[in-house]
């Protein structure tokens, strides 16, 4: 049976001048009977916001989850990744825009029931599923029945996202994740406000419920754009308030920019930029951080925040060394290494395989 792609959501309300408001994210957008919000996936019909894309994606793969980027969960392990359409940001420098941007029903060329992906996870060897390539907020209620068929066939389940969400929807959707990568995209609210069109602190409230309210691994990560959120007080900043409001033990990725979508005009990121930034980090207290989207042997490397030794050494996504020791440990002086971790890590290394799955 196909997919029902239209379902009714929770979070909104009806205003005085009869529109409803969508509740899910800080946009809070205001629709009359047949508008879109911002994202394009939620809409007004019959006077209430409903999802119209459930069940539709743009389509599926197999990645490694070092490619999420998650360092620290489950490393070398497969994770099956999708997305749908749309976004509840507008970042001008966005890397998936064909995905996040689309107006186009044809972009969700593929479909399945939770209970569908759950089992192409397990029948592939999959240890995780990932909502990736646009926001899941907008997606909300299928990634959580995504989630919960997942829990079932214990597969675990990973968030990339930009963090931009209301407290409430924040609380339900997390309740069901295990993991999540979350952009903060820079550390200024210049740069929010003009940059991706939303505002800075909805996300560092993502980023503290996460840590102080929640058992979801997490790690961040920030596209460094030369010129736009480069500069070493900005890094210098950022990562001291991750120190004192997240702790030392959340890693942090520093990827390099290339133009794209409406900033075309911006070099790429310079590696010795990720370099410093990775520097500014560790100067700080960062104990795992990394620079990503470059070929830098030590920038992907986890080491030991308590005698230097090599934990994981990784070459783009393979992984090269390994001396961990079941539980997580240092095979060296048995300082544990925040993250999860099962015993050995996974074989799965750089391979990336698109897999259809159908309704």
């Amino acid at each position: 049976m196909p997919v029902a792609s239209v379902v009714p959501t929770k979070y909104w309300h009806t205003l005085d001048d009869g529109r409803v408001q969508c509740d899910m994210c800080p946009r809070f957008c205001r629709l009359r009977e047949g508008q879109r919000g911002m994202c394009f996936v939620r809409a007004c019909e019959d006077g209430q916001v409903v999802l119209t894309t459930y069940g539709r994606s743009s389509g599926f793969c197999i990645d490694p989850i070092e490619k999420k980027p998650l360092n620290h969960f489950l490393p070398g392990t497969p994770v099956l990744s999708f997305g749908t359409a749309g976004c509840n940001l507008a970042c001008k420098f966005c890397q998936n825009w064909d995905i996040s941007k689309s107006r186009e029903i044809d972009t969700l060329a593929d479909s399945a029931s939770p209970a569908a992906l759950a089992d192409t996870a397990v029948r592939l060897g999959c240890t995780s599923v990932a909502f990736t390539y646009n926001d899941p907020v907008i997606f909300h209620e299928y990634a959580i029945d995504v989630a919960q068929a997942c829990r079932e066939r214990d597969i675990k389940t990973v968030a990339v996202t930009a963090g931009y969400v209301c407290d409430e929807p924040r609380r339900e959707f997390y309740r069901y994740m295990d993991a999540a990568n979350v952009d903060l995209k820079a550390f200024t609210e210049d740069f929010y406000r003009q940059i991706t069109k939303g505002h800075l602190q909805p996300v560092l409230d993502t980023l503290v419920y996460l840590k102080h309210e929640t058992d979801v691994w997490f790690e961040t990560t920030t596209l460094v754009i030369p010129g736009k959120n480069d500069g070493e007080r900005e890094i210098d900043e950022m990562t001291q308030w991750v120190v004192k409001n997240l702790g030392p033990d959340v890693p942090m990725h520093f990827t390099a920019f290339h133009p794209d979508f409406q900033m075309l005009d911006v070099p790429s990121t310079p590696s010795k930029t990720l370099t410093r930034a990775r520097d500014i980090a560790v100067r700080n207290g960062v104990r795992y951080a990394y620079t990503g989207n470059v070929h830098d042997l030590e920038g992907g490397t986890t080491f030991c925040h308590s005698c230097g030794e090599v934990l994981i050494a990784r070459d783009w996504y393979n992984l090269r060394a390994w001396r961990l020791t079941g539980d997580g440990s240092c095979a060296n002086c048995g300082t544990r290494c925040a993250g999860v971790f099962a015993g050995a890590p996974g074989t799965w290394g750089a391979k990336r395989m698109p897999v259809r799955i159908g309704a």
